[in-house]
């Protein structure tokens, strides 16, 4: 730190926050610590009474922290997100689409354990909305050496530590199973809920079909729900041991590789998932799906729609945070559920 006068101080960054006070008008900080100073604030300062200031002095192998900022910002972006300028030592970033916000926690923990700087993050694997905040960087001091920046650049790899991806599967097909359902014994109210679902990512419910309970009525229901070439197909209820349960076996039987069939999350035990050799995705959704307000479905289904494969180790992170605490009133996404 070196005192100069206040007319050679352009280019020079500001060890503290200044204070200006116009009677009736204003009083508060009217440059802040950390500020590079421009030819436009020298009037300034003088008619504050600053005839000198207190500057930072830059040596060689240093970087203020908007020049820091600036390089941590580089490490985090990455196609379809939005960023600020720097403001006070940090850049944050926000969506600039609906889509499915990613993180790599590895190498996010490896550059926040580097000395002195740091990134913070929103939960990833979960849905945004455009103009959704989705992380922020800064470094701890007001001048840091870039050496630790290099450090942090290292631990990073080269590759973006986040990504926000499209919603890119469309359509789906959904099979309602279940005699009373068939002989409309009772009203199908499992698929107006799922057919919500889907459409709060752009996906079309292209088909329903209401095949019953026999296992090769299911099957047969499938391979017409595969013929309308649907990204997705659904099936609801039949799910659990109950030896009248068929649909995960008729899923089996349908020529699906099967990930999983059960998942650490409550509501949501009973939960099924596989995929084609087409790539098209099938779940067996059991019964909470329809009633719950929120259940591994809605963990799941942003991952899909956006294109992504879910594998069993996905399911079995989810056991920490999978269970829902079934409050009064659901307030999900905004809750500790499947965090």
């Amino acid at each position: 730190m070196k005192r100069i006068r206040t007319e050679d101080a352009v280019g020079h960054v500001l060890c503290h926050d200044m204070t200006q006070i116009i009677p009736g008008q204003f009083k508060g900080p009217r440059f802040r610590k950390g500020h590079v100073v421009r030819p436009e604030d020298i009037p300034v300062l003088l008619s504050m009474g600053k005839e000198q200031l207190y500057v930072w002095e830059m040596t060689p192998g240093t970087l203020h922290e908007n020049d820091a900022a600036e390089r941590l910002c580089a490490l985090a972006i990455n196609a379809n997100m939005d960023r600020g300028e720097p403001k006070e030592g940090k850049i944050e970033l926000t969506a600039a689409i609906d889509g499915l916000f990613l993180v790599d926690s590895a190498r996010l923990m490896a550059v926040n354990s580097q000395e002195e700087v740091m990134i913070a993050t929103r939960h990833g694997n979960t849905p945004v909305h455009k103009g959704d905040k989705l992380a922020g960087m800064r470094v701890i001091p007001l001048v840091i050496a870039e050496e630790k920046l290099q450090k942090a650049e290292e631990a990073a790899g080269d590759k973006p530590l986040l990504a926000l991806l499209p919603y890119v599967k469309k359509t789906a097909a959904v099979i309602a199973t279940g005699s009373e359902v068939k002989k409309g014994l009772i009203q199908d109210s499992f698929t107006p809920v799922v057919k919500r679902k889907l459409a709060a990512y752009g996906i079309e419910t292209l088909s329903v079909a209401y095949p019953g309970d026999a296992v090769e009525d299911i099957v047969s229901a499938i391979a017409e729900a595969r013929k309308t070439h649907a990204d997705l197909i659904l099936c609801t209820g039949g799910m659990s041991v109950d030896p009248d349960d068929n649909t995960p076996g008729a899923i089996r039987r349908s020529g699906a590789d099967i990930v999983t069939y059960g998942a650490p999350v409550l509501p949501g035990a009973m939960f099924l998932l596989g995929y084609y050799e087409d790539g098209a995705a099938v779940c067996g959704l059991p019964g909470c799906v329809m009633y719950a307000g929120a259940t591994v479905f809605d963990l799941v289904l942003p991952r899909l729609a956006a294109g992504v494969r879910v594998e069993r180790r996905d399911l079995i992170a989810l056991g920490e945070g999978g269970l829902c605490l079934s409050c009064p009133e659901c307030h999900y996404p905004i809750c500790p559920f499947g965090k």
